[in-house]
C-alpha cells in the first residue's frame, strides 16, 4: 500500500462499503472517437414511476487532438474549468435535476432515518493508531461529531483518554479535518495536519500534548492531494523535517501545485528561515514519507515515484545529509526502524509476494541480508521490536499474523497469532513496549479493533481501542466463491449474506470492486452492508487484478497495458453472482469509487446489459487527459501516457469518454463528486454526464450530484457522508424496484 491514499479508499467510501468470460472494451467507431453524437432523449425516467424533468442542455464545442495520426474529438472540453460561469449555472441545472428526481423517491425519508441511525450511532472507532513508548496516539472517530479527533491513551488497555484537538471545537461547520499527525518521540508535542473542505490542503501546527495549545509555528502546504506530505522529528523535538510545496519564485508556476521538497524547521524560527535538506534531485512526481530511528538520529525518506509503487530511500548522516541507499529498480516498497536500530526492508526484486531484509549501520554502505525469504502470502505489514518480528499477510483477501523470533541477525521458525475471528484483515502493525505489538483486525461480521499482542504470554488481548459490536450480524454469513476471468484467471469474490437465502436468482445484488495501485480489498464491517441485508440484498467485492490481494503480479496484471484485465475480471463476476443463482441482471447493481469509478464507467459503456443500476462517485472517465491534471501525473506510473502509442492505444480502447456509444441502452447512473477533489478533477463527472445524457436511447435516469463543499472523501464531514449513502441506497433501490424495509 502506497503512503498516502491512493485514488479512492477514502473515508466517505468506506462508510458505504469500506473504491468471469468478458470482452475487450470497444474501440472508437472511427478515428474521431464521439465527434457528433446523436441527440439524446428528453427526460429519463426513475424506475417504474414518473417521469423526471428534461436534462439539462449540454452544448457541444468540440475541440480535437491528435495522437499518433488519431484524431480524437472532445465535445464537452469546455467543461473543464470548474469556475466558468457556464458550467457552474450547468452543475447546478444537474444538481437540480438529481435533487428533483431523488427527493420524489417514496422511500427517500425512510432509507435517510436508517442511514443516519447506522452511522450517527456508531461506537467510536479508532485509525492511525501510533505509538510512543506505552502512550497510544489515535484519530477517533465518535458519531455525532463531524470529524475524528486526535485522542491519547496512556495506558491502551484502560479507557481513560485524553483529547489532545477536537477539529469539531476549532471548526464548528465540520468542515476542517485532520489529514495526519506525528507525535514526538517523547510523547510531548505532536504536529498536526489540518485542511478544510476536503480539499487536503493541510497546514502543520504543533501542539503541546499536556495542554493542547499551539505553537506559534506555522508551516503552510505541507500536505496536499496530489503527493500527500509527511513530516518527523528530530532528536530531541526541537525541530522538523517537514514536506513542502514549492512557493512563488522557487519554481515555474505550473508545478507549484505537486512538487514536493523537504526543509527543516527549527521550532520557533520564522519559516523563511527553514532549511533545504532533499528534492532538488527527485522526480516531480515524487511522494515523499518521513520516518526518524528509534534513537532519533538517523531519519529516513521513503520516495514514491507517482502512484505506480516504485519506490526510492534516502537516509541522514551524522551530519544530517541525505544520502541514498536504495533506487527504484531496487524493488524495495517498505522500510522501518526496528527496535535494534537496523532497518527492515520489504523487497519485491524477484520476489513478487515480498521477502524481508535486514540492514544494518553504516547504512549507505553495508547491504541487506535475507531474513525472512517469499512464502505462500503477500508480506502487507511488518514490525521488528527487540526480539521479535511481526508479519501480516494476506492470503488473498483474508490475512494471517505471524511472529518469528530474532536472534543473532536471524528469523527463526514462524509461529502463527491466533486471531479473535476468522476471515479477517489485519491492519497496520505498531511496536508497543519491547516487544508487543499492537494490530487492527476486523472481519465482515465482527467489529473493528486494536489488539495487543503479548510476547511473553503468546496471546492477544483487546485494548481500549476496540470497538463494540454496533449492531448483530448473527444473521449474515461470508461465503468465498470464485468465477473465471476471460483469458481463464481465477478471481476471488467475497459475499455477504442472509443465512439460509434461497439461490433463486430473486435477491437485489451490489457488487463492488476497486482494482488499482496494489490496494487490496480486504474484509470490513461496513454500516451499510447491515442496511442492505435488510433489504433482502447480497453484498459481494472481488478481489480483482490491478490489486495486491496476490502480491506485485497480481498488480502488474492490472495495470498500463493490461487494464483491460481489471474490467473484464469484475464482469466476470457479475455473470458468476447470476450464474450462481444470487441474482439477475435486473436486480443486479454496481458501485465504486476514484479508481473504482473508472471500473463502472468501463462496465456502463463495455457491458451496460449485466447491471439494472450503476453508482459511480468520483470518478475518472477521460483517460485521454487524466495525465494533464496535477494528480493525474502521478497516475501516469499506474495508467501509461499518452505519449507513449502503446498506452495511448490502450488507454483510448477503454477509456469510458471515448467509448460511449450512441443509441446505447445504459442502465441507471448516478455519477457522484466534490468540488474540491484534489485527486480526481470533477470535469470527468461532467463530461461523462453530458456525453451519456446525450447518447443514451433508454428512459432510464442518468444524474450527476455534485457537491460544493466536500473532496474526494477524505474529510467529508459526517452529514455529508448521511446524505450522500442516503441518495446512494434510495436511487439504487428505486431503480431495483425494491421496496425499503
Amino acid at each position: 500500500m502506497r503512503m498516502r491514499d491512493r485514488l479512492a479508499l477514502v473515508p466517505v467510501l468506506s462508510v458505504l462499503f469500506l473504491a468471469c468470460g468478458g470482452g475487450a472494451a470497444p474501440a472508437p467507431t472511427s478515428p474521431t472517437a464521439a465527434a457528433t453524437p446523436a441527440p439524446g432523449p428528453t427526460a429519463a425516467t426513475p424506475g417504474p414511476g414518473a417521469k423526471t424533468p428534461p436534462f439539462p442542455a449540454s452544448p457541444k464545442k468540440p475541440v480535437t487532438d491528435e495522437y499518433f495520426g488519431t484524431k480524437v474529438t472532445d465535445d464537452y472540453r469546455w467543461m473543464e474549468d470548474g469556475k466558468d460561469p457556464a458550467v457552474q449555472a450547468w452543475t447546478d441545472a444537474q444538481n437540480k435535476l438529481t435533487r428533483t428526481t431523488l427527493d420524489a423517491m417514496e422511500a427517500r425519508p425512510k432509507i435517510r432515518a436508517r442511514v443516519a441511525e447506522l452511522l450517527s450511532q456508531r461506537p467510536a472507532s479508532f485509525d492511525e493508531v501510533t505509538a510512543a513508548g506505552e502512550q497510544v496516539f489515535a484519530l477517533k472517530t465518535q458519531p455525532p461529531k463531524q470529524q475524528p479527533m486526535l485522542v491519547l491513551y496512556a495506558d491502551a488497555t484502560k479507557p481513560t483518554e485524553k483529547v489532545v484537538l477536537d477539529p469539531n471545537v476549532l471548526d464548528a461547520t465540520g468542515k476542517t479535518a485532520i489529514d495526519f499527525f506525528v507525535p514526538s518521540r517523547d510523547g510531548k508535542k505532536v504536529a498536526v495536519s489540518l485542511s478544510v473542505g476536503g480539499s487536503e490542503a493541510g497546514d502543520v501546527r504543533v501542539y503541546d500534548v499536556a495542554t493542547g495549545k499551539a505553537a506559534p509555528d506555522v508551516l503552510v502546504h505541507v500536505n496536499g492531494g496530489t503527493a500527500g506530505g509527511s513530516v518527523t522529528w528530530n532528536a530531541d523535538a526541537t525541530g522538523l523535517y517537514y514536506t513542502r510545496y514549492p512557493r512563488e519564485g522557487e519554481r515555474p508556476k505550473a508545478d507549484l501545485d505537486f512538487y514536493q521538497q523537504l526543509y527543516f524547521h527549527k521550532l520557533g524560527t520564522p519559516a523563511a528561515s527553514d532549511t533545504y535538506a532533499l528534492g532538488k534531485e527527485l522526480p516531480r512526481i515524487a511522494e515523499i514519507k518521513l520516518a526518524t530511528s528509534g534513537d532519533g538520529k538517523t531519519v529516513l525518506a521513503a520516495v514514491e515515484n507517482g502512484d505506480g509503487g516504485e519506490y526510492a530511500y534516502w537516509v541522514t548522516d551524522d551530519k544530517g545529509v541525505f544520502t541514498q541507499i536504495a533506487r527504484f529498480e531496487d524493488k524495495i516498497v517498505d522500510a522501518r526502524f526496528g527496535s535494534d536500530g537496523a532497518l527492515y526492508l520489504l523487497s519485491r526484486k524477484g520476489a513478487p509476494k515480498g521477502a524481508l531484509q535486514r540492514l544494518t549501520k553504516p547504512f549507505t554502505t553495508n547491504k541487506p541480508a535475507l531474513l525472512v525469504p517469499e512464502g505462500d502470502g503477500v508480506i502487507q505489514h511488518f514490525a521488528a521490536t527487540k526480539t521479535r518480528l511481526y508479519v501480516a499477510e494476506l492470503l488473498g483477501g483474508p490475512s494471517r499474523l505471524r511472529s518469528f523470533k530474532l536472534a543473532n541477525g536471524k528469523a527463526e521458525a514462524p509461529e502463527t497469532i491466533e486471531l479473535a475471528f476468522k476471515i479477517a484483515a489485519v491492519g497496520g502493525l505498531e511496536k508497543i513496549g519491547a516487544d508487543d505489538v499492537l494490530y487492527h483486525a476486523e472481519s465482515y461480521t465482527n467489529a473493528p479493533g486494536w489488539f495487543r499482542f503479548s510476547a511473553a504470554t503468546k496471546k492477544s488481548a483487546a485494548t481500549a481501542l476496540a470497538q463494540a459490536m454496533p449492531y448483530s450480524m448473527d444473521d449474515a454469513e461470508v461465503v468465498r466463491e470464485t468465477c473465471k476471468s476471460k483469458d481463464g484467471t481465477e478471481i476471488p469474490l467475497n459475499i455477504v449474506r442472509k443465512k439460509g437465502m434461497p439461490l433463486d436468482g430473486s435477491s437485489p445484488a451490489l457488487l463492488n470492486g476497486y482494482g488499482g495501485y496494489g490496494v487490496s480489498r480486504t474484509p470490513r464491517l461496513r454500516p451499510m452492508n447491515r442496511l442492505w441485508l435488510d433489504q433482502g440484498g447480497v453484498f459481494a467485492e472481488a478481489n480483482l487484478r490491478g490489486g495486491g490481494e496476490f502480491g506485485e503480479a497480481w498488480h502488474a496484471a492490472g495495470n498500463l497495458a493490461n487494464k483491460q484485465n481489471v474490467f473484464d475480471d469484475f464482469y466476470a463476476c457479475a455473470q458468476a453472482l447470476v450464474a450462481k443463482g444470487y441474482t439477475k441482471p435486473e436486480r443486479l447493481a454496481a458501485y465504486g469509487g476514484s479508481n473504482g469509478g473508472l471500473l463502472m464507467g468501463a462496465q456502463i459503456v463495455q457491458h451496460p446489459e449485466a447491471y439494472r443500476v450503476i453508482v459511480s462517485a468520483v470518478g475518472i472517465y477521460d483517460m485521454l487527459r487524466v495525465e494533464t491534471t496535477p494528480n493525474g501525473a502521478f497516475n501516469v506510473t499506474e495508467f501509461g501516457s499518452t505519449k507513449d502509442e502503446k498506452l495511448f492505444r490502450a488507454l483510448l480502447a477503454y477509456s469510458p469518454l471515448h467509448n460511449v456509444k450512441d443509441g446505447a441502452t445504459f442502465p441507471s447512473v448516478m455519477f457522484t463528486t466534490g468540488a474540491n477533489d484534489p485527486r480526481v478533477e470533477p470535469y470527468n463527472s461532467r463530461k461523462m454526464t453530458a456525453r451519456m445524457q446525450a447518447a443514451t436511447a433508454s428512459n432510464r435516469p442518468i444524474l450527476l450530484r455534485a457537491d460544493a463543499d466536500t473532496g474526494h472523501g477524505i474529510g467529508t464531514p459526517l452529514n455529508a457522508a448521511i446524505e450522500e449513502s442516503t441518495d446512494m441506497f434510495t436511487f439504487i433501490l428505486n431503480e431495483l424496484g425494491a421496496s425499503a424495509k
